[in-house]
């Protein structure tokens, strides 16, 4: 601002007339300035408010993650069974590993997936279909031997 008021005053001292050709030339190139000076300070404020809110949220990231960060150096109530009492309550899921016929991928699978008697393969889409029967018969044969 103080650069905009010495070239006008500068224009009035060098006894410029407003009329004249150059001199509306110059006070309209003066005016200009003084909207990109004006401009320029706006700019520098909202950065400036950018910057605080951006140091606000740094802070705030900060504290959630040393929070996060506790948790994680707590063992877990459940799901690491190693460490829990007995009576947790947690009885971890029985999983089992198979191969695709199709695709010769692994694929886990759980108790209930297996009771469901299919699944379709999360890798290729084929369908698979698990038939327990010859399991059984042969769990019955053992346990009559």
């Amino acid at each position: 601002m103080d650069s905009t008021a010495y070239l006008k005053g500068l224009l009035a001292g060098l006894d410029i007339d407003k009329n004249s050709k150059e001199g509306k030339v110059l006070y309209a190139i003066c005016d200009a300035f003084d909207e990109l000076v004006k401009r320029d300070q706006e700019l520098e404020d909202r950065v400036a408010e950018l910057e605080e809110l951006c140091d606000t949220l740094d802070e705030d990231l900060g504290e959630i993650e040393e929070i996060l960060l506790e948790d994680e150096d707590e063992d877990p109530p459940y799901g690491d069974c190693e460490n829990c009492p007995e009576d947790c309550g947690f009885e971890e899921d029985e999983q089992y590993e198979t191969q695709c016929p199709t695709c010769g991928k692994n694929i886990l699978l759980d108790e209930e997936m297996l009771e469901e008697g299919e699944i379709i393969c999360p890798n290729c889409g084929e369908e698979l279909t698990f038939d327990f029967n010859d399991l059984e018969a042969l769990a019955e044969d053992d346990a009559e031997e």
